[in-house]
Order: structure tokens, then sequence, then C-alpha cells
């Protein structure tokens, strides 16, 4: 079996990623991210080739498959661009997938079709400014109203949340409390009564062609029946999908690790000092060869736990946060060592080193700390030892 790719279908996926990858999200990465912006274009593009709807059933729209092609499209965008892979990543699993697998027929209905094609772009609000890995301490509240809930809060570091300075993403899954320790999660759409940009963040120091935005909730009216599954099971719809949030992030540090590990590589044939090649240097063979150990046996990893990850129920947190904790790590390191090894040219722009070095260092925090990962792993592992073997 082939690890990385089991199955025909796989394997179209993957060949489908090289041609979109080198075609179309090579030639624009630079540009777009020097001027922080946002490419709807291609985003429109990903939802043609089917990959917006890609854990979508086939019946429902989507292209109905699973976690393994969820990782090879992260990774193969992350070699390119990772702030569009991020965009990407937050409308497609962190709306796209959490909203299909807890919604009604109603509400896929009404809300799907848009999303797969990329008419509408979606995201996901929980981090707030004082609760981010603290969910419990989330402020942000959803009372009744008769036949709406009334929202009020702020919900900040959101991906998608803004389009441009001002432009408010379509459509969001908002975690709020409906009650002591009770968190609700609500279907919210641009032009809601209430429901604003508080402001786009600027000045990122990576992913800076993937918009981040702080939302506000000022009386925020949204009718009863945009309430995801019923009041109180945010808690679950969380968890579920933080294991393909995690395991396809972990994709992308792939995907910077690859990209960064042939930059060094190609640097180290064609780069001469003392009149031979570097790559005849001991402190450079160390470089490349313990950066392609490592980016090995992290891809088996990711793929692995790929493999046995059920989408519609829970179960393998250890493992999703271990292939975070491990592989976000991996893509940074990687990267340090290609600015290393290329010296001054990897600190300039035109060997993307740098940019992928600072588009790394977001994986150790975003969709979970790495301290997070390392309290959680404690927590089932010593609860569950028969996990180790």
């Amino acid at each position: 079996m082939d690890l990385f790719a089991p199955t025909d279908e796989h394997r179209m996926l993957a060949a489908t990623m090289r041609d979109f990858v080198r075609d179309e999200v090579e030639p624009q990465a630079a540009a777009f991210n020097r001027e922080e912006k946002f490419n709807h274009a291609l985003f429109r593009r990903a939802g043609e080739l089917g990959l917006l709807g890609l854990t979508v059933d086939a019946e429902d729209g989507g292209t109905g498959l699973d976690a393994i092609a969820s990782v090879i499209v992260c990774e193969s965008l992350s070699t390119a661009d990772p702030a569009f892979a991020l965009a990407y990543m937050a409308h497609t699993f962190l709306f796209v997938n959490n909203f299909y697998h807890n919604a009604s027929a109603a509400q896929r209905a009404a809300i799907l079709p848009k999303c797969i094609t990329g008419e509408w772009i979606g995201g996901m609000c929980m981090t707030e400014p004082a609760a981010g890995t603290d969910v419990l301490g989330m402020q942000t509240t959803a009372r009744r109203d008769g036949d709406h809930y009334v929202l009020n809060g702020r919900k900040t570091f959101i991906t998608n949340g803004a389009l441009d300075d001002s432009t408010l993403g379509d459509v969001f899954l908002v975690y709020a409390g409906t009650g002591e320790r009770s968190i609700s999660t609500f279907v919210v759409e641009k032009g809601a009564p209430g429901f604003a940009v508080g402001q786009r963040l600027k000045e990122k120091l990576g992913m800076r062609a993937s918009m981040t935005a702080e939302l506000v909730f000022d009386d925020c009216r949204v009718p009863a029946d945009r309430l995801l599954g019923e009041e109180g099971q945010s808690t679950v719809h969380m968890m579920r999908n933080l294991e393909i949030e995690r395991l396809t992030l972990a994709a992308m540090a792939l995907g910077i690790a690859e990209r960064c590990l042939r930059v060094m590589v190609d640097y180290a044939n064609d780069r001469k000092t003392f009149g031979v090649p570097i790559r005849e240097h001991g402190q450079i063979q160390r470089h490349i060869g313990e950066s392609y150990a490592e980016y090995k046996a992290t891809r088996c990893y990711v793929y692995e736990t790929a493999r046995r990850l059920d989408l519609s129920s829970s179960g393998n947190r250890v493992d999703a946060d271990g292939t975070k904790l491990l592989a976000s790590r991996v893509g940074k390191d990687i990267a340090d060592r290609a600015i290393q090894v290329l010296g001054g040219y990897g600190y300039m722009g035109e060997y993307v080193v740098e940019r992928l070095w600072r588009d790394a260092k977001l994986l150790e925090i975003g969709g979970g700390t790495l301290e997070a990962h390392q309290k959680n792993i404690t927590k089932d592992l010593t609860r569950h030892p028969e996990l180790i073997g």
C-alpha cells in the first residue's frame, strides 16, 4: 500500500494538486503575500476543482474524500503558499467540514452550495481577546429572544474574518455561551444585524495573504434555526473538528519542510566555496541529512494518522495533537536550516525560505499551542497508557 496515496482517487488528487500548485498557486504567492491581499479568484478556482467541499459527500454536492485527501491538499498548497493554504483550511475544515457533520438537512441545503463553489468564504469564530486555549473562558454570549438569539461579544484572530480592510467574510460558525459552562454553535452570515468587522489585523509575522480580523457582535440577531445542533453541543463539535484541523495544520508544516529541503539541496549543488560545491562541507551535510530524516519520519506519522482518522467521529486526539506538535517544529526547524545553508541569500525574499520560515511560526500557535498539545497528550496517555503501543 502506498501510505501517501493509497487509492486511485488519492493519486489523481495528488496529480491535480501538483499541476494546480505549479501553474496557479506558485506564480501568485510572492505578490499576494507582499501586498497582504487575499486572492479571491484563486479561491474560486479551488472551488471549481472540487477542493472546497473535499470532505462533503457527493450526494450533498461535495467530493466525498477523506482525511488523507485533506492532508494531500494542505501539504501541496503549502509548498508554495502556506497563507493561501491557511485560508483554504479555515474555510474547508473549520467551517465546511464542521458545519456539514453537525448541520440539519435544511441547514445544509441553505448554506453548503455557495460554500462549495467558493461564492461564499467561511470561517470559525472561537478565539477571543481574553480566551484562546481556555475555551470555557470565552465571554461571547447568546441569549434566546423569541425566534432569534441575540449575540454579544468579540472574536479575534479570525482567519477569513475579513476579505479586505472592511469587507466581512460571508459565513461563520460562532461559538457563544448559552448558560453556565454551556457553549453553543451558531451559523452567522454577513449582513446579520449587529455583526461587523472590528478591525482587520495587519503586519503579521507571516501568513500575510490570509486575512485575519477581529469581529464584533453587538446585539447581533441570529434566527433560531441557525443554531447548529442543540444548545450546549459546541464542545462535541469542537473536539471532533479539532482532529482534522490539527492534522491539516501538520500537513501544512510538511509542505513548508519539503519546499525548504528542496531549496536547500538545489542551493548546495549550485553554490561553491573554497573551490567545491557546499554539499561537500560537513556542516551543510548535517543540515540536509537531519532535515531529510525528520521530514520523512514526520510525513509517515501524519499520513498514518490520516489513514486512521474518521471524520464523522472523534477518538484520535492523541495523534492529531502529536502530529501537529511534531510537524510544526520540524517545519520551522527545516526552514531555519535552509536559511542557514543559504546564508545572506536565505535572509532575502528571492529564495522563498524566509517567507516560509515566517509562515511556519504560526503553526506552533494556531489551532492549539505546542503547550496545549503537550498537555492533551499527557492527559490521554496517563489515562490510557495502552495508546502508547
